[in-house]
This record gives structure tokens, sequence and C-alpha cells, in this order.
């Protein structure tokens, strides 16, 4: 506090490197904002160049067809459906064990050495590049477990890549619970289970949803551990069952964006056009909960 004190006190005293330092703020701010608007901009420019060549594509037919060497007659189907079922198995799998790992680091391991070694290797994981889970899945799940390069197999290599981001905010959802609410709950003589799932988690269940919803959205884009696991490029039928062969949305647009042909590319950017159509109804679907919950909590 008194070092504080005595810079204050210099630049009262000096007021040319008070203007200085307000000439370096502003340069700073300004510096930021341009910054900004530079990436607003790329992003508006790659937006409009998508949409003027995806959407004169984009019809039922192209939702309905199968993929084609003809352009006009290729479709999305195969990698739509295989997206969906991928995700949600993902999903399935990701987060009750995400939640209850969360639950147990927060409220039963205790603070101790081990907890607080575990809790640095989940931080940690959840930068981890998506390329070595890739590996880790063709390793486990498809070669060792002989999953084989199934759905099944992809889904549980996109659980690993996103645990760690749901381990991590449904801890920060559990740590935002007043304290006084929990020992409200033990004074009634609850036990620590019910507090847990009578008080708990309905209060931390908003920022919990919000982080599995958004963690599920990166596992929808993502393409390079499913390649390493072994998702084709080109299926020519939809997919049954979760031991059968697979693509996704990402990996069938770079499948289209690599083909010679020009009118690829805009068959590929109408691919575009759908991912961000789920993408943004999967984000809006976290904010509806996100919303609906807090205010129940309120009420």
């Amino acid at each position: 506090m008194s070092v504080l004190k005595e810079d204050l006190v210099r630049l009262i005293d000096n007021p040319e490197s008070l203007r200085r330092r307000k000439i370096k703020n502003k340069f700073f701010h300004v510096v930021l904002f341009l910054c900004t608007i530079f990436g607003v901009v790329v992003l508006a420019f790659l937006l409009y160049d998508i949409l003027k060549k995806g959407l004169p594509w984009l019809s039922v037919d192209f939702i309905k067809n199968f993929p084609s060497r003809f352009p006009k007659k290729s479709g999305i189907y195969p990698a739509l459906l295989g997206s969906l079922m991928l995700i949600l198995l993902t999903t399935v799998i990701a987060f009750p064990i995400g939640v209850g790992t969360a639950i147990y680091l927060e409220e039963y391991a205790g603070n101790n050495r081990f907890t607080e070694f575990i809790k640095l290797n989940i931080a940690n994981l959840a930068g981890v590049p998506s390329i070595i889970y890739g590996m880790l899945g063709l390793a486990v799940f498809v070669r060792a477990l002989g999953m084989g390069r199934s759905i099944l197999a992809g889904s549980f290599t996109m659980a690993l890549l996103i645990l760690p981001i749901i381990i991590i905010s449904s801890q920060e959802a559990i740590r935002s619970v007043p304290g006084i609410l929990k020992q409200a709950s033990y004074a009634l003589g609850t036990t620590k289970w019910q507090t847990v799932t009578g008080v708990i988690l309905p209060y931390a269940i908003p920022g919990i949803l919000t982080g599995t919803i958004l963690s599920v959205s990166r596992a929808l884009g993502e393409a390079a551990p499913l390649i390493v696991v072994g998702a084709l490029s080109y299926v020519s039928f939809a997919p049954s069952s979760v031991m059968d062969a697979f693509t996704t949305l990402p990996i069938q647009i770079f499948n289209w964006a690599s083909m010679p042909k020009k009118e690829f590319q805009n068959v590929a950017a109408a691919g575009i056009i759908v991912l961000l159509i789920i993408l943004l109804a999967v984000n809006a679907v976290a904010i509806i909960l996100r919303d609906k919950y807090q205010i129940r909590m309120k009420d």
C-alpha cells in the first residue's frame, strides 16, 4: 500500500508523467479497438462469401440426398445423421461423468494434495490438442477394446475431448453456490447427498448446462480426432446403429472443399451453412436453459 501511495504522490507532483500515461492508455485502447474491428470485418466477409456461394445450393434435396460425384446431386444426409448420432451419444457419455466428477472434487474429496493434483491435471487436459485425443481413441477404443471405426468409438473419443471442459465449468458452477444455502440445509438436518441434490445442483444447473452445451458445440465442429479414429470422408449409406461406419459434417465439408470441380466449393459452402445453423441452435438452447433455470431460482 505504501508503494502505491508513493506512486500516486509522484504522479500528482509530475503532471507531465501523468499526461504520458494517459496518452499510452488511449493508444492502447485504440489498438485493441482496431484489432477487434479487424476480426469482425474479416468474419463478416467470410460469412458473406459463404452465404453468397451456399444459399443457392441449400434445399430440401440437399438435406435428403447422399453424397455424389455430381455436385447438383450431392447431399449431406449421411454426414448430418452421423453428426447428430455422434453428438447425442457423446453427451450421454460425458455429461453424467463430468458432473459427477465435479461434485466429488468439490463436495467430497476435500482439500489435499491428491485432490489438487487431480484438479491441476484436469485443467491441463482442457488445453491438450484435439488430435491427441484422436490418437488415444484409436489406440484404446478402436483397437484395444475392439470397437472398430464406429460411431461408438468416435463418441467415446469426443467424450474424452469435452470431459475436462464439462468438469471445470461444473466446478465453477458448484463453487458459485452461496455457502449460506449449504449451511441452512445442514441446519435442517439433511445429509450431504440431500444437500447436493436438493440445494447445490438446482442452484448450479444453469452454469452446468451452459458449459456442457458449449463444450458439445465444440465437439460438433471437430474433425481432427474423428479422422484419426477412422471417420470416412465419403459415406453412401445412412448409419443405423452405433457400430456402423460414419462421417460427420466437418469431414464431409472438408472432402467437398478438396474436390477439383469448382461447383463443389459451393456445395461445401452450403454444408457450412447447415453446420452454422446447428451450432447456433445448440448455443441458443444453452441460453434458453440458463435463463429458464435462473428465473426459476429467483422465484
